[in-house]
């Protein structure tokens, strides 16, 4: 599903991704390759190009440029790509970005507030014997209990879906009374989103035809009859070391042994000498420097993770890799591509001085509550604390992001909330109209689903199974139809209810749920 808007040249796609790998060290480690191959004695001057080619593509050097330009085209569809001027291109629809820069001075308002009534500063540099206390106990940060009390979550789900729900388009003048039913809902935006025809087509490949993991390998079956095969066919993947083919691997599901190093094909996640030193260098800024954000990071480790069955024993390690992720600066180029703007603040003493503002926390992100879990479940996979951030840090800047950001982007929050609810009502519209007549919006359960990717609600194995997908189809679209499939399963149930309560008690355990049955459900009966 890597289709390209419409209005975009093919001269203006090649020059933004030729422009996006020459700022990355492959470009540097092509020159240096190239330079190394001609200076052999083997090497022809008379055709130099034809020469030199043929030269990186038996080292090898062909296959991980392909790679790369297949890795930065699958960003390039996630981005709503066109000729319009830079601040349409981040987000075309004027009130969309009104919305999130008024989002964003609440959020700011929130952590100012925090830091008046609790006399914390921003930030300030830790004293040497403190640096040296954070750096002994680096390895077990969950056993300190400090007082977090009178911290609190900067913003949660339900905070976010009450701005969601009041986007209205100024340019619009549609009532509840002249309005298709598709406004039972409470997304009220003209937003176009896919029907399940068109949905069977992008995810054809989770038809009921076609063996999946998460069904045809379960122990009901004797595993030679598919894991076994699968697992061989994976491991042939591996050795191809093509993105493009691991991510058709990806869409069927993968085997548990395999997944990471899977994951980490499709990201283009190699953790080298470099990788390992700019994370000591991340670290370093941890020990030298206190945050506010690292206790409210903390507190959500403790509110979440630790508080969970499934999670617990990864609580040390999640400190570790998210109080190394506030600051990444790296992260900051989600927001290229977005109307989304990190919060600016000043070094101390030099307040309104634009050469002295710095962007707050370093990486731009402030994190909710359950922002934890998008880690959380990555630990299942990687244990090995540098190579589970880089590959935090891909899927946080490929698919989260677009999660807890206001944009008309398909992939965004509003388009997902709008995909569910349209098809919850075009093809559940009794169960929908009930669950609306008693108080009990969908959307309102719902949401906090879609805006966590599942994370902490579903079983760990099918979680990963979901995201297995995600990457598989680079479509966080799964999502959306997974929450309608949840609902439509619970149909019998959800009718009987009365309240809001009563709902959210139908759909409060989703740990029993087998995902790939599901998707086939909603999408193929």
């Amino acid at each position: 599903m890597m289709d390209v808007p419409g209005d975009v040249e093919m001269p203006h796609l090649v020059d933004m991704v030729t422009r996006n790998l020459k700022a990355t060290p492959l470009y540097t480690d092509m020159r240096q390759a190239a330079a190394a191959q001609a200076q052999k004695d083997s090497f022809h001057l008379g055709d130099l190009k034809q020469s030199l080619l043929s030269a990186l593509e038996e080292s090898g050097w062909e296959r991980k440029l392909r790679n790369a330009v297949y890795r930065e085209m699958l960003v390039c569809a996630q981005r709503e790509l066109s000729i319009a001027p830079p601040e349409d291109q981040k987000e075309p629809l004027t009130y969309m970005r009104k919305a999130q820069a008024a989002w964003e001075k609440r959020i700011l308002k929130s952590l100012n507030s925090m830091c008046t009534e609790l006399s914390v500063p921003l930030a300030r540099k830790r004293p040497p014997q403190e640096q040296k206390e954070l750096l002994s106990r680096w390895s077990e940060l969950g056993t300190e209990e400090p007082d977090l009390s009178h911290f609190r979550p900067v913003y949660a789900p339900k905070d976010f879906l009450e701005v969601l729900v009041n986007l209205r388009n100024p340019n619009s003048n549609w009532t509840e009374q002249t309005s298709h039913f598709n406004l039972w809902g409470l997304v009220q935006l003209p937003l176009r989103t896919k029907t399940r025809k068109q949905l069977q087509s992008d995810f054809s490949e989770l038809s009921i035809s076609e063996p999946q993991a998460g069904v045809d390998d379960s122990p009901e079956i004797p595993a030679d009859v598919f894991a076994s095969e699968r697992t061989k066919l994976g491991r042939r993947v591996l050795e191809a070391d093509h993105s493009p083919l691991a991510q058709q691997y990806a869409k069927k599901g993968c085997p548990t042994g395999l997944r990471g190093t899977v994951w980490a094909q499709i990201l283009g996640v190699k953790v080298d000498s470099v990788d390992q030193l700019y994370y000591q260098q991340l670290k370093s800024y941890v020990i030298h420097h206190d945050l506010l954000i690292d206790s409210l990071i903390y507190k959500d480790v403790k509110l979440t993770a630790a508080n969970d069955d499934y999670y617990f024993v990864f609580e040390d390690l999640l400190h570790q890799i998210l109080l190394i992720f506030s600051r990444d600066t790296s992260v900051l180029k989600c927001f290229a591509h977005t109307s989304a703007t990190p919060a600016k603040s000043y070094i101390r003493g030099k307040l309104g001085m634009e050469e002295f503002q710095v962007t707050y926390p370093p990486s731009g992100v402030i994190p909710f509550h359950g922002f934890t879990m998008y880690c959380a479940s990555l630990c299942f996979v990687y244990d090995e604390p540098a190579k589970l951030y880089f590959i935090f840090r891909e899927m946080y800047t490929r698919y989260f992001f677009h999660l807890h950001h206001m944009s008309s982007h398909p992939q965004g929050i509003v388009s997902l909330c709008a995909l569910f609810e349209s098809l919850l009502q075009t093809h559940e519209p009794e169960l929908f109209y009930h669950l609306k007549g008693v108080g009990a919006q969908p959307l309102k359960i719902a949401f906090k689903w879609l805006m966590r990717a599942f994370a902490g609600f579903l079983g760990s194995d099918q979680l990963l199974l979901l995201w297995d997908r995600v990457l598989g189809f680079n479509s966080l679209e799964i999502l959306s139809v997974l929450a309608f499939a949840i609902f439509s399963f619970r149909r019998t149930n959800l009718m009987e209810v009365s309240s809001y309560a009563a709902a959210e008690a139908v759909l409060s355990d989703l740990t029993t749920l087998k995902l790939v049955p599901l998707l086939q459900l909603a999408l193929f009966s």
